[in-house]
């Protein structure tokens, strides 16, 4: 039964953080995405150039979904420390 629990746990944990990182990642991507078509087309080249936007989209991002990450990884860690005398009971 702990077995079954603790496994349960681990992939909801995982599954949690790729919930939770997939939205910055993607925007971070699309971003960088758009950046290089963009330095494709004007032919302007350069890190910097293709680095800040990504680095602003992504701290946007956070910004806009920290109270979303933070009430799931709380809703998680609820629902671990509810599971605790499960695990250590068996």
């Amino acid at each position: 039964m702990a077995d079954e629990l603790l496994l349960r746990a681990l992939r909801e944990g995982l599954y949690l953080m790729l919930l939770v990182s997939a939205p910055v990642v993607l925007a971070t991507l699309v971003a960088g995405l758009l950046t290089s078509a963009l330095q494709a087309a004007t032919q302007l080249q350069g890190p910097s150039r293709q680095a800040l936007p990504r680095l602003i989209v992504a701290a946007v991002a956070l910004a806009l979904l920290a109270p979303w990450m933070g009430a799931q990884l709380l809703r998680f860690t609820e629902a671990l420390f509810q599971m605790l005398p499960l695990v250590a009971g068996g």
